[in-house]
């Protein structure tokens, strides 16, 4: 399986949990997503989709991502599509720890081109990029006000 990036919140999995089920959060924490477009009205029921762009304007991708099991205040695993470069697997895991909440993720290439990557070169090319994603998560759960937050939860 994938190398996991793990952050430790202050917020429990319940408010990481009701940013998690905002579709339209997804451009706040998810490095290289620009804007959403649509939000299926059960999401993240599995099946449903958020409908987003991907990159730098004016050179954006238009895709979806998918919920594929979805296990509220737990787990969330999803399917990434940023055509033509394929389908990622996504999971993002929480965990209740010392009052706050550690959030895991981890993320795979299914589809090619980028499956036929070694999992290593894979592991240590999205690992910064999902370090990032969950500081987001965080600080958007957190709603911080501290200017200093987000600067030491990696776990």
């Amino acid at each position: 399986m994938a190398r996991a990036a793990v952050w430790k919140t202050r917020a429990d999995c319940d408010r990481v949990w009701e940013v998690l089920a905002d579709g339209w959060s997804f451009p706040g924490w998810v490095v290289g997503a620009a804007r959403v477009r649509a939000v299926d009205a059960d999401w993240p029921d599995p099946g449903t989709r958020i409908h987003h762009s991907v990159g730098l304007w004016p050179g954006l991708l238009h895709d979806s991502t998918e919920v594929v099991r979805s296990v509220p205040r737990s787990e969330l695993v999803l399917h990434a599509r940023a055509w033509p470069f394929g389908v990622a697997e996504i999971l993002l895991r929480l965990t209740e720890r010392d009052g706050g909440c550690e959030i895991e993720m981890r993320e795979h290439a299914i589809t090619p081109p980028w499956k036929w990557l070694p999992d290593l070169v894979q592991d240590w090319s999205v690992y910064p990029r999902n370090r990032e994603c969950l500081r987001r998560l965080s600080l958007i759960a957190e709603h911080a006000t501290d200017p200093t937050a987000g600067t030491a939860g990696e776990v």
